[in-house]
């Protein structure tokens, strides 16, 4: 096993979007041969699986206060709340690297970790669930999986000192009216600093790594290891596949399942993300998110736009109804018609 450095020309990144896509560069176009680890920190932000609903999992009036970022990732599993107190490991698979690795297995990518964390003082460490990371049957870390052709990357958090408080305000709880997606499971959390033995108590997140990672690779120091450094190459290819799909509000906020179409409109009463599916001259789903109103308030409207022609008059005299203007605003029908009505 060797260590991939995310660093860009020596310095940290911590933007979320940024740390979530070099993954997909290492496993879809890379293809670095073997078996490599990366480990890296975020800024705060929510991330979502690929088959989730962000309605249904993200709270957007504490998001956009509090600057959290949404991202959603391209492999399964249900959303968690990172920010500059937790850790974020991945193993990247191309190949047969010979050491036991096999897509779908947890257990083999969840040792190094576990075991390196048992020699740092904390006891009673286990793999539950199939892909949860647990000390004393509290969730510390839930770990997922993707893959393309022979490569594929496994990984998951390292709760060490996370905001608990501010994940469970920015992860709302079970939805409960029905939604197409998969719905994250919410389960006891708990952080890993006070588990661990007394020198590793008082780390910065960055020392704390070091550590961690010196005691996975069983050296000293880092520079012990086989490391690849992303060249100014490989940061070109991955600016490219965030200006093309993962830093794009398409592919956060609105690749939801159920819906063909998003949109995203900037309002006097807020942000407004518009998913939608048109079939026959008419709506056939709607879904209304973001800052402006309440999620209910919004679902209200959506439900009265769902079944209606795609014709400015119909859609207008939903979106006209005092209640409606007084939650979106008088601003948002026309640009709110034209993108339900605008052949494709």
């Amino acid at each position: 096993m060797f260590l991939i450095d995310t660093n860009r020309q020596g310095q940290v990144v911590t933007d979320a979007v940024v740390n979530q896509s070099i993954d997909n560069y290492l496993v879809n176009d890379l293809q670095l041969p073997g078996h490599g680890l990366m480990m890296y920190v975020n800024r705060p932000a929510v991330i979502v699986g690929i088959n989730q609903n962000v309605t249904a999992e993200v709270d957007f009036h504490y998001l956009a206060k509090h600057d959290v970022q949404l991202v959603r990732r391209t492999s399964g599993g249900g959303a968690v709340y990172h920010d500059e107190r937790n850790l974020i490991f991945e193993h990247i698979v191309n190949g047969d690297p010979q050491d036991g690795s096999k897509f779908g297995d947890y257990t083999v990518f969840a040792a190094p970790v576990l075991k390196a964390l048992a020699a740092m003082g904390v006891d009673n460490l286990a793999i539950s669930q199939k892909s949860n990371l647990v000390v004393n049957d509290r969730k510390f870390s839930g770990m997922t999986m993707f893959k393309n052709g022979e490569g594929y990357a496994a990984g998951g958090t390292i709760m060490y000192d996370l905001n608990v408080d501010a994940a469970r305000q920015a992860l709302i709880p079970a939805p409960k009216r029905s939604h197409r997606g998969v719905a994250s499971n919410r389960v006891p959390i708990t952080n890993l600093r006070q588990y661990l033995a007394p020198e590793y108590q008082n780390l910065d997140i960055q020392a704390f790594k070091t550590a961690l990672l010196c005691h996975i690779f069983e050296v000293d120091r880092l520079d012990e290891v086989e490391t690849y450094h992303l060249t100014e190459h490989d940061w070109a290819v991955i600016d490219q596949r965030l200006a093309e799909k993962y830093n794009t509000d398409a592919w956060n906020f609105g690749a939801n399942p159920g819906f063909r179409d998003y949109q995203r409109l900037t309002l006097p009463t807020g942000q407004l993300h518009v998913n939608f599916t048109k079939r026959q001259d008419q709506l056939r789903a709607v879904a209304l998110f973001g800052t402006v109103g309440t999620p209910d308030s919004l679902h209200d409207i959506a439900e009265q736009l769902t079944g209606q022609p795609t014709a400015a008059a119909a859609i207008q005299a939903v979106l006209q109804q005092p209640e409606v203007l007084a939650i979106l605003g008088a601003a948002a029908v026309a640009p709110l018609t034209e993108i339900l009505t605008k052949k494709a």
